[in-house]
């Protein structure tokens, strides 16, 4: 039998021999996916997908979508992943295709799927329901329809302009292909076609553009800024070593060489030559203003693998040890994804422990919902492992998230809940709460509050912000406080009015004010603050605005933000 089956495949054709081994591969993605607890990101996703709609707080809404269609399909992980691990055999079956020589013989395809394989980035992002596997499907996508573009077939421009708008509702970062594919290739800037591409892609983005209109342009304020930070050397470090690391240390000479030896000679080989410089250069220049994510240079894997391939195929000795690194990559692959399922180490990570862990925690609820503090991901994974009640309140100390979108809050008003809050000395607080360390290794504190009154949606309006101010200066603020919910909200006593201000060297800082008054149900009130700009502002510019602070509970700005400029001394 052994010997039949040999015989069958040395007679395959390079085409079918990766479509045998991405088969393969697509199997052990499949159990991976079903038997590995959810990442917290995975969760986070699975929220989406029980609220579908054209656009999330951070994430365009193609992952919410594969998500859900992956859980009307199948059950537990599996049906959240599900959709993720079919993707992988399919990109990397049309890069085959983009790269596959005229001369292919089945060592090739071999080779191939092997570089593949041995690329670590694409062994985790092949069974992850996270945002990268989308946009690594549309990107080659887009490559297809590129090259037919660039070979003036006839409607390609239609279809690239598709495939644009499909990278777009994958991952914001599918505009850097774009951008990357065309500097590759000037000459293409001259066809009038182009443009009706981006046109088209432009009309299928209506839904997604008039969404984010919707809501303020929160995905883009959110990207553009709100991940800004001061500069720190280990951002670069850790972004550099990452590199290192995430494309297979083992290769990275070869990658160097292979890419100063490979002359390529067409549109898209050109497109793939310089999205390795192009990716991990813009993102070490981003790397200077907040921290990066390596899985952001994920279509940098592409370019790795035509180069790395094209360089090996034609240097005997090259191709050796590359086949012997992957298979060394690979078992070493095998033994981190059994670790992955039945953790013998006892590591505490977030795909372990969920189960137990949030099982503990309905446990404390009892059927009751349950408000956590801050961690976007916890409430979501709550909700995945248990069925559970949940809401994550945003915090001023880490930041908004989908959850500031959702009224799940305002759907517990009037009910008893737990509510998460951080771990304090009781001298500290006059709230009763208790402590409780989980099967993961972390904490839960949190204490019961009889009749839940949520505020968030308490709009606070000040028309009176100057836009430039002194330091030192005393500001004389009116605000007008709207209150939508059905119910009293008291200002003074357990409620207090809180002037918030955000810098990125000073962190948050926060002033109290001495208002007292009360919101009438549906109704408003106007107050006056007195408030004198610290001295410390001199020369920044930070955000300000308002919020509604109870003891215990975790709080967002009350309304719209204000970037205050101050001048300096």
């Amino acid at each position: 039998m052994m010997k039949l089956l040999t015989r069958t495949y040395t007679r395959l054709g390079p085409d079918i021999v990766v479509v045998v081994w991405l088969i393969v591969w697509w199997g052990c993605n499949l159990l991976q996916g079903a038997f590995s607890e959810l990442a917290n990101d995975e969760a986070y996703y699975r929220m989406f997908a029980g609220q579908l709609a054209w656009g999330y707080f951070d994430h365009p809404p193609l992952t919410a979508l594969l998500v859900h269609t992956g859980c009307t399909l199948a059950g537990g992980e599996l049906g959240v992943r599900l959709l993720f691990t079919l993707l992988q055999p399919l990109y990397l079956y049309i890069l085959w295709h983009l790269v596959r020589p005229a001369d292919a013989s089945r060592r090739d395809g071999e080779l191939f799927v092997m570089i593949a394989g041995a690329t670590l980035m694409l062994q985790l992002y092949g069974f992850l329901a996270v945002p990268d596997g989308p946009l690594l499907m549309t990107s080659a996508l887009f490559l297809l329809t590129f090259r037919w573009f660039a070979e003036q077939r006839r409607g390609a421009w239609l279809l690239m302009g598709v495939a644009m708008a499909l990278m777009a509702y994958s991952k914001y970062h599918g505009a850097l292909v774009v951008l990357f594919a065309l500097a590759a290739n000037p000459q293409l800037l001259k066809r009038p076609d182009l443009y009706l591409s981006g046109a088209m892609a432009g009309i299928l983005l209506v839904p997604h553009l008039m969404w984010q209109y919707d809501h303020n342009w929160v995905s883009l304020v959110y990207h553009l800024s709100g991940r800004n930070g001061v500069f720190r050397w280990n951002y670069v470090t850790d972004f550099a070593a990452n590199m290192l690391v995430v494309f297979n240390p083992l290769f990275v000479p070869l990658y160097v060489q292979a890419w100063r030896k490979t002359q390529a000679d067409d549109a898209v080989r050109r497109a793939l030559r310089l999205f390795p410089v192009a990716f991990i250069g813009f993102f070490l220049l981003s790397a200077c203003r907040g921290y990066v994510q390596p899985q952001w240079t994920i279509v940098a894997a592409f370019g790795l693998i035509y180069l790395l391939f094209d360089y090996a195929r034609h240097h005997p000795r090259t191709r050796r040890y590359v086949m012997r690194a992957g298979w060394t990559t690979l078992a070493i692959v095998a033994l981190v994804r059994l670790v992955m399922i039945f953790n013998p180490l006892h590591i505490r990570y977030e795909v372990f422990d969920n189960r137990a862990s949030y099982g503990e925690i309905a446990r404390i609820a009892d059927g009751r919902p349950v408000i956590f503090r801050d961690r976007y991901s916890v409430a979501a994974q709550y909700m995945f492992y248990t069925g559970g009640e949940a809401y994550c309140q945003p915090n001023i100390y880490y930041r908004t998230h989908q959850w500031q979108l959702r009224d799940d809050d305002t759907r517990f008003a009037g009910r008893e809940v737990v509510l998460e809050t951080s771990p304090r000395p009781a001298s500290d607080t006059l709230l009763h709460t208790e402590s409780v360390e989980l099967t993961n290794g972390k904490w839960f504190t949190w204490t019961v509050v009889d009749n839940f009154r949520p505020v968030r949606l308490v709009n606070i309006l000040c028309e009176t912000w100057p836009r430039n101010v002194q330091p030192g200066e005393r500001l004389h603020l009116v605000l007008r406080i709207e209150n939508p919910y059905s119910y009293d909200i008291e200002i003074g006593n357990e409620t207090s009015l809180v002037l918030v201000a955000r810098n990125r060297k000073r962190g948050i800082e926060e002033f109290s004010t001495d208002v007292v008054a009360t919101l009438p149900a549906g109704g408003s009130a106007t107050v006056e603050v007195d408030f004198r700009v610290p001295e410390t502002w001199a020369g920044s510019r930070p955000e300000v605005g308002f919020t509604l602070r109870r003891e215990g509970y975790t709080y967002w700005f009350n309304g719209q933000s204000h970037r205050l400029k101050v001048e300096k001394r």
